[in-house]
């Protein structure tokens, strides 16, 4: 089974499109699409939205999302995990990276936590 990505509405739309094109068979989600949460959700709000579903959560959000995960967890509640994109990558070697870890990622591996990329 592999990992399913929601990526946060401040990611490049491109990301979405080359990993698809890709890995086809991988669910990758975007704020905003059908079924997936509205823009301008706040951050808390997209942590249960990815717990409930059991969706990695994708963002640059390197600042605040530390924050609202360690408040998220203080309430008990989990996620499937969080990656944080890395300014330094470029988007190849983002993409690359990402669908490494959405195809090869052990089960629970990377719950409840941030990983900073890059993982490898």
């Amino acid at each position: 089974m592999s990992l399913k990505y929601l990526l946060d509405e401040h990611v490049d739309p491109l990301y979405q499109t080359q990993m698809l094109r890709r890995a086809p068979e991988l669910t990758i989600w975007k704020v905003g699409d059908a079924g997936a949460p509205k823009k301008s959700t706040s951050d808390p709000d997209i942590l249960i939205w990815c717990e409930d579903r059991d969706f990695v959560l994708v963002t640059s959000n390197r600042h605040t999302m530390p924050v609202h995960l360690d408040d998220h967890l203080a309430l008990g509640r989990h996620v499937p995990g969080i990656f944080i994109l890395n300014p330094n990558m470029t988007t190849g070697e983002t993409i690359d990276e990402l669908l490494l870890l959405a195809l090869a990622s052990l089960p629970n591996e990377v719950d409840d936590r941030i990983t900073f990329l890059p993982y490898t």
